[in-house]
C-alpha cells in the first residue's frame, strides 16, 4: 500500500512533542512491514539550517488565490526508516516559528497550514498514494482541498489532542481559496462562527483515529468533546483508537547508554543501582521511595495536583524529582518547594534527554497525574524500565495501566486522588511483591508494531470505502 504521511513536525526534523515521535516510528514501522510510505511535512528554515543530503524528487504546481504556486519536493533518506518528502515554498514555510509567534498574524499561520493542505493533495494525487494519513489540525483542510482539486486517494485524519484545534476568522477562506459553501454547521469548516481546520478533518475524512480507545470514547461525550461532541458521535462508526507505541529499541533499560548500569527483568539489582547513582547525582537523601516526573509543566498534566501531594509524600519518607518545563507559576512553585526541601525535592527545568532516561529508570514510581491524556508516552516508557506508573484514570493511561498490576491510577483530579494513588504504591515498595510489579510492567509490549496491524486494517476499511473527489460540495 502507497501511504502518505502527512504531519507539521517530524523527527528528526523539527519536533515539539509526541507528534513528531509518532511521525517517525508509525511510518517506520509500516515501511518495515513493506508498504511504501513517505512523511510528508514543511521545508522550515530550521530544517534548512540543518544541511541534510536532499535530492529533488520532483515539482509541483499548487492553486491559490492570485494565481497558482510553484512548489520542490525535497526528498531525505534517513539511514533506516521511511523517507521523507520536504515541501520547499520559502513564502509560506521559510519562518523560525512554524506554528507562528507572538508577532505573527494568526491569519498567516493559518495560511502557511492551508498551503501545506494543499500541497499534500498536490503530491498525493502526483505520487498515487492509496491513503494520506493526516494529523490533527494543521492537516485539517486536506479533505476539503480533496474536493476541490482532485485526489483520489482515501483520507485517514488522526486526532493527537482534540483541544488544539485551528480555529479562525471565516474572512481566513477567500484568503486560502475555499469557497463559502464549505463554511456549513453540518460538514464543513464552521465551527461557533470561526472556521475550523479540526472540523473540516472530523467532517470529511474517510476514517477518524485517535490515540487510544479510552480517549476515543471520552471525545464524544460533553466532558472531553470540547465541542465536537456531537460530531464525533454522528461519525462514530468511522471512529477508531489506537493506542501510540514506542520504539522498544530506543527505549531499553539492557542497552540505554545514558544508564550508569544497564539491566533488564532479571537484574533488577543493577537497576538499583541506578536509584542509587542518581539520589546522590541530584543530592537527594534515600528515606523511601523515589517518585520523579518527565513532564511539561501544565495544567493538563496535573502540576497542580503534584505541588497539592508534596506534604503527604514528604511526610511519608519519599523524595520527588521533576524533570520538564512549562507555565511559569507551575516553575517557580517547583523551585521554591526544591528551596524549601533540600535533600528531599529535586526539580531540573528544560528537557536533558541523559537525565530523562536516568529519571526513568532510577525512580521507584513515575508520576503522570493529568486532567486528561489522549495516550500518553511517559506511562509506557517508564513500565519499559520497570518503573511503575502512577496516573490519573483517563484516556490512554486507562489503557496502559492496570490499577495495583502495572502501576497505580486514581479517578479523582484532586490531591487527595493522588495521595490516596501513592499510599497504595508505598505499600507495595515496602511488600514482597515489588520486584514482581516491576517485571510485569518491563514484560508489556507497547511496541508501534502491534499498532501497526490496527491501522493497517484502518487503511483497508478507508480505501475499501473512499468518497470520490472532485466533485462539488454542495
Amino acid at each position: 500500500m502507497r501511504i502518505l504521511f502527512a504531519a507539521s513536525e517530524a523527527l528528526p526534523y523539527w519536533t515539539t512533542g509526541g507528534l513528531a515521535n509518532v511521525a517517525r516510528a508509525l511510518p517506520d514501522t509500516l515501511a518495515e512491514r513493506g508498504h511504501d510510505v513517505r512523511v510528508i511535512l514543511p521545508f522550515y528554515r530550521t530544517i534548512k539550517q540543518q544541511r541534510l543530503a536532499l535530492e529533488e524528487e520532483g515539482k509541483g504546481v499548487v492553486p491559490w488565490p492570485g494565481g497558482s504556486r510553484p512548489v520542490r519536493y525535497l526528498l531525505h533518506r534517513p539511514a533506516q526508516g521511511a523517507p521523507a518528502l520536504l515541501v520547499d515554498e520559502p513564502e509560506h514555510f521559510d519562518t523560525k516559528h512554524p506554528y507562528g509567534s507572538a508577532r505573527e498574524d494568526p491569519l498567516v499561520t493559518a495560511e502557511r497550514f492551508a498551503f501545506f493542505a494543499r500541497t499534500v493533495v498536490e503530491r498525493a494525487r502526483v505520487w498515487g498514494a492509496d491513503v494520506v494519513h493526516l494529523n490533527d489540525w494543521q492537516t485539517g483542510l486536506v479533505p476539503v482541498y480533496a474536493f476541490l482539486d482532485g485526489m483520489p486517494a482515501a483520507s485517514v485524519f488522526a486526532i493527537h489532542n482534540l483541544a488544539y484545534q485551528g480555529n479562525y476568522a471565516p474572512q481566513l477562506l477567500e484568503r486560502i481559496g475555499i469557497p463559502r459553501s464549505f463554511f456549513r454547521t453540518e460538514n464543513g469548516l464552521e465551527f461557533w462562527a470561526t472556521a475550523s481546520f479540526m472540523k473540516a478533518g472530523l467532517a470529511l475524512a474517510d476514517r477518524l483515529v485517535t490515540v487510544s480507545p479510552t480517549y476515543a470514547r471520552e471525545i464524544q461525550t460533553p466532558e472531553g468533546g470540547v465541542g465536537f461532541d456531537g460530531l464525533l458521535r454522528f461519525r462514530r462508526r468511522l471512529l477508531h483508537g489506537i493506542l501510540n507505541g514506542i520504539d522498544r529499541e530506543l527505549w531499553n533499560p539492557a542497552t540505554d547508554l545514558a544508564l550508569p548500569q544497564r539491566y533488564d527483568a532479571r537484574t533488577l539489582d543493577a537497576k538499583d543501582g541506578v536509584r542509587a547513582a542518581l539520589l546522590t547525582d541530584l543530592g537527594l537523601e534515600d528515606r523511601g521511595p523515589l517518585l520523579v516526573a518527565v513532564t511539561r509543566l501544565a495544567q493538563q498534566k496535573g502540576i497542580d495536583l503534584l505541588l497539592g501531594a508534596i506534604p503527604w509524600i514528604l511526610e511519608h519518607g519519599g523524595s520527588l524529582a521533576v524533570l520538564g518545563s512549562g507555565e511559569r507559576v507551575y516553575e517557580k512553585a517547583l523551585v521554591a518547594a526544591a528551596a524549601a526541601n533540600p535533600g528531599r525535592i529535586a526539580v531540573e527545568l528544560g528537557f536533558n534527554d541523559p537525565l530523562a532516561r536516568r529519571l526513568y529508570a532510577g525512580g521507584d514510581f513515575f508520576l503522570m497525574p493529568s486532567r486528561y491524556e489522549p495516550c500518553g508516552l511517559g506511562q509506557m516508557i517508564a513500565q519499559r524500565y520497570g518503573t511503575p506508573p502512577v496516573v490519573r484514570r483517563t484516556g490512554g493511561l486507562v489503557d496502559t495501566v492496570q490499577d495495583g498490576l502495572t502501576g497505580f491510577s486514581f479517578p479523582e483530579d484532586t490531591p487527595q486522588g493522588l495521595s490516596h494513588a501513592l499510599q497504595r504504591a508505598f505499600r507495595a515498595w515496602r511488600g514482597r511483591r515489588w520486584g514482581t510489579l516491576r517485571r510485569r510492567c518491563m514484560a508489556l509490549d507497547w511496541s508501534w508494531n502491534r499498532s501497526a496491524t490496527q491501522y493497517e486494517e484502518v487503511y483497508r476499511m478507508a480505501v475499501g470505502a473512499a468518497k470520490p473527489q472532485g466533485r462539488s460540495h454542495d
